[in-house]
């Protein structure tokens, strides 16, 4: 049995993937809010930006779900605003890969970061996460080419996705179908299907596969319709 760890597994599309594999795997689940347990699952409450990590002799896999939509025009802005959202979305991946690499190592583990489809379409007000995961991607591109044959790593670019995080994006009927309606195939994701593709990212089918940015973006990058 893999033993995988997710980081922001109490929420959204981390707790969506916790579901997925909770029969399936032993998982390290690390977030800042309790969840429910069962006989594979080991939870650990904590912030990974600052607090202590556990260690563990084989990983095989880590998914990395923090993440953040901080949406505000240029002038509003602040230093502080980015260096938040990089914190979140750079910084702490960078803090869990290096305290797992051994472990990662040890199995020819699996590593899956999440950025988003602002990277690759311009969008206004999405310039402090843009940057962020810009960084993402970087990062998984540069590590996989470092550790080739050893671990693998990808980047998954959801557009909006239906979790607490999109929350004010998706308030009431009338957003979730102007959301609909900006998508060319008119839909816009739920959290499974990206834990879906984060499952089998992480799985042995995948295994010729590192260094890639995926987007699931309902067409929005890439279609004009």
């Amino acid at each position: 049995m893999k033993t995988i760890a997710i980081v922001g597994g109490s929420k959204g599309i981390g707790a969506a993937l916790v579901e997925l594999l909770k029969d399936s795997c032993e998982l390290l689940v690390f977030s800042r809010t309790e969840i429910q347990t069962n006989e594979h699952i080991k939870h650990f409450q904590l912030d990974v930006l600052k607090d202590a990590l556990p260690d563990t002799p084989r990983l095989d896999g880590l998914v990395y779900c923090p993440g953040s939509i901080n949406l505000k025009p240029l002038n509003r802005l602040k230093i502080d605003d980015f260096q938040e959202d990089f914190n979140i979305n750079v910084l702490g991946a960078i803090r869990v890969i290096q305290h797992f690499e051994k472990a990662l190592l040890t199995a020819g583990g699996s590593v899956v970061l999440f950025s988003t489809v602002a990277t690759q379409l311009g969008m206004p007000f999405h310039a402090s996460i843009a940057v962020s995961k810009a960084g993402v991607e970087g990062l998984a591109k540069s590590l996989a080419a470092e550790y080739a044959a050893k671990i693998r790593f990808n980047v998954i670019a959801p557009t909006v996705t239906n979790t607490a995080l999109a929350a004010r994006l998706l308030r009431n009927d009338k957003q979730q179908e102007a959301m609909r309606q900006r998508h060319p195939l008119k839909t816009y994701l739920e959290a499974e299907e990206v834990a879906q593709f984060a499952k089998y990212l992480l799985s042995d089918h995948a295994r010729a596969i590192s260094g890639q940015v995926f987007p699931i973006d309902a067409g929005i990058t890439t279609l004009k319709t």
